[in-house]
């Protein structure tokens, strides 16, 4: 059994990053946390990766922070100042990873319980697809918790405000049929089918200019707060930075003209 705690796989152009802590479903300890915003850092510097899934070993894709044994160690050690002014904690960091630092889309292939930040870690990615297996928690309340790695930036902005609210109030389980109906899975397919079906939607993803894509994700993002105008701006830079691969954009011209499959490789 392989114990490193994040497994990544390369198919063709599609990084697949594996949660690989199965007994404790998952479970966010420190070396993992670690290992996830070190992934995001080095997979934006891959030119070779043009899509990412991401899902978890086992029944869970991930059960949220690891409060097992010494998760939480606790020493009279004085914080260092760095730390004492970090206003994003581990949680803004791994949530900043996903959305942010990552600059490719990224697929959630949610095979199991998504609860807590792990269901948050599921919330960052671009698109959630899932199987009867999947199932979500926000669990936070229940932890005298408020929602922390992004929850209460991307739930609502997925479901609505008020679907938010009631599945952040009540900490109830949302099972795949319902997660699929009000919008927190994407797509919907069988446990057998989940990651071939994640990565097949990756390869799809990745047989676009890459570029142009990168470009598409920010101005998508930036949609999220923009007022009309400000979009309208964002949207003409979008522009301006998608024609920096002339030859994807020759490629693009001439396989229209020529009736044919581009074929784009990022120069």
């Amino acid at each position: 059994m392989d114990d490193r705690v994040l497994l990544i796989e390369k198919r063709d152009k599609v990084a697949v990053l594996i949660l690989n802590r199965p007994k404790n479903l998952n479970a966010l300890n420190t070396t993992l946390k670690n290992a996830i915003i070190q992934s995001m850092n080095e997979l934006r510097k891959d030119d070779s990766v043009w899509a990412v899934v991401i899902t978890g070993t086992g029944r869970g894709f991930c059960s949220g922070e690891d409060l097992s044994g010494n998760a939480h160690p606790h020493n009279n050690e004085i914080p260092s100042r760095e730390h004492r002014l970090d206003t994003l904690g581990w949680v803004g960091r791994v949530a900043t990873a996903i959305y942010r630092t990552l600059d490719k889309p990224i697929i959630a292939a949610v095979n199991g319980v998504a609860a807590g930040a792990g269901m948050s870690i599921s919330l960052a990615c671009d698109l959630r697809i899932g199987c009867e297996n999947s199932r979500f928690k926000t669990v936070f309340l229940e932890r005298n918790l408020s929602t922390d790695t992004g929850m209460s930036y991307f739930l609502p902005r997925i479901v609505g405000y008020s679907r938010a609210c009631d599945l952040i109030y009540t900490s109830r389980f949302v099972e795949a049929a319902e997660a699929y109906r009000i919008g927190l899975l994407d797509r919907l397919v069988t446990a057998d089918r989940l990651l071939d079906e994640a990565v097949s939607l990756g390869q799809e993803i990745a047989t676009w200019p890459p570029v142009a894509m990168q470009s598409v994700r920010r101005v998508l993002q930036q949609s999220m707060e923009a007022s009309f105008e400000e979009q309208l701006r964002n949207e003409t830079l979008g522009l301006i930075l998608s024609h920096r691969s002339p030859q994807d954009a020759k490629e693009s011209q001439d396989s229209f003209f020529e009736k044919r499959r581009p074929k784009f490789t990022g120069q």
